[in-house]
């Protein structure tokens, strides 16, 4: 039953609601009702139910509306940053060397143990704020640069804080399997069982996991450590994803959708093994292209047979000292489709409704009646317009559960 009055009533907008037929799942001359943090009416406005008001009404004057951003996988809270790397990989050093030589995920290990937790929330808060004002209101946010219980525990309470402060969600991700950390070197065995039989336990316990990550890679972690850490998620009732065929092709993405985990990501080096697996589960593919971008690789995921075989496409940012220091969801979307050639409805939707579903959300992602009133204005007009700009301030309004505040 149509409430008496809504909370918010947004009207003469384009809709991008990406449910329904219509490219985009585009209403054009919309309205849009929320109450309670919810959608509670959505069409056109010459449908607008007669006598229809709200507290709030906004004449959006023809502008785009769209579902709230969703970046689902970030290592947004670290110490310190690798400015240094991005000057060794101009003057011809890869990711292995830098790895190798002790840099890489280990250089960020150290300084982010070395912070307090307020300094680590001071350092990441801003990150977090560029997100969103380019339009993210859900974000997930990985540990994996403690690689040692007090710290990774830090990192996961950062983010939750993230999420009070802004008042959005923060899914969060525990990626003990990140890198072998240096007191670990000769006791590789002792590190994974460290991780599955103490950590996870004991952080899971005290509420500040929603998923388990880990990253199968020669320079990383083996299928075999992988999938005990997958098993012992499992019994705690987590669910799984994996940073998996990045630099080469270790079996990771049939491994996670083998526990029907919720993605797997980065899969440059991804085989139809891979990606029939990932279909059959229903296992989201996480691209990646500021990865790409800043590590100049060449090998471009199989984009053609991941959308012949019905694997559903997201798009995030990998937020990340290294490897890809990017601060822009949109400009994500954008690399995906420079670079990966997806079309600009695809890019959309994997900010939208498949990254919510990489994240296990349901509730979000569209714009339809019972969804989290979760939107963003936007100065523009039509929804490519998000892929077709590079860079610059595009979000004018972001709206999170209903409640407007200016980007």
């Amino acid at each position: 039953m149509m409430p008496t009055r809504w909370d918010l009533l947004l009207t003469h907008a384009n809709l991008a609601s990406f449910a329904g037929d219509m490219p985009f799942g585009l209403i054009e001359d919309g309205a849009l009702a929320c109450a309670d943090g919810r959608i509670a009416w959505i069409g056109p406005m010459r449908e607008l139910p007669p006598g229809a008001s709200a507290t709030h009404v906004e004449d959006l004057g023809g502008a785009l509306l769209t579902p709230g951003l969703v970046d689902c996988h970030t290592h947004l809270v670290f110490g310190g940053n690798r400015a240094n790397e991005f000057d060794m990989r101009l003057n011809g050093a890869s990711y292995e060397d830098i790895a190798r030589a002790g840099g890489g995920i280990v250089s960020s290990v150290r300084a982010t143990r070395a912070a307090s937790e307020d300094e680590l929330f001071a350092q990441s808060l801003p990150r977090a704020r560029a997100l969103l004002a380019d339009g993210v209101t859900t974000l997930e946010i990985k540990s994996g640069y403690g690689l040692e219980t007090e710290t990774e525990r830090r990192m996961l309470r950062v983010a939750r804080r993230i999420g009070s402060e802004l008042g959005i969600t923060v899914r969060t991700s525990f990626l003990g399997l990140h890198a072998l950390p240096p007191e670990y070197k000769e006791r590789r065995d002792d590190y994974v069982t460290l991780v599955c039989d103490t950590m996870l336990p004991e952080l899971a316990a005290e509420g500040l996991i929603d998923a388990v990550d880990a990253f199968c890679e020669k320079i990383a972690f083996t299928p075999a450590e992988t999938r005990r850490l997958f098993e012992r998620a499992t019994q705690l009732g987590l669910p799984v994803k994996l940073h998996a065929e990045q630099l080469s092709d270790q079996g990771g993405a049939a491994l996670v959708a083998s526990f029907h985990g919720l993605s797997a990501d980065h899969l440059e080096h991804l085989g139809d093994t891979g990606i029939a697996a990932m279909a059959e589960a229903g296992t989201v593919a996480v691209l990646l292209p500021g990865a790409f971008y800043a590590l100049r690789e060449t090998r471009l995921p199989p984009v053609a047979a991941l959308r012949e075989h019905g694997v559903p496409m997201a798009v995030a940012t990998d937020c990340n000292p290294g490897t890809s220091p990017l601060l822009s969801l949109r400009l994500a979307a954008n690399m995906a489709c420079t670079l990966f050639r997806l079309t600009p409805e695809e890019a959309l939707r994997a900010i939208t409704v498949d990254a919510a579903r990489a994240l296990g959300l349901d509730d979000r992602g569209t714009l339809a009646v019972g969804q989290r009133a979760d939107l963003v204005r936007w100065n523009a007009k039509h929804p490519a317009e998000l892929c077709y700009w590079i860079g610059g301030s595009l979000a004018r309004t972001i709206y999170r559960g209903g409640c407007a505040i200016p980007a």
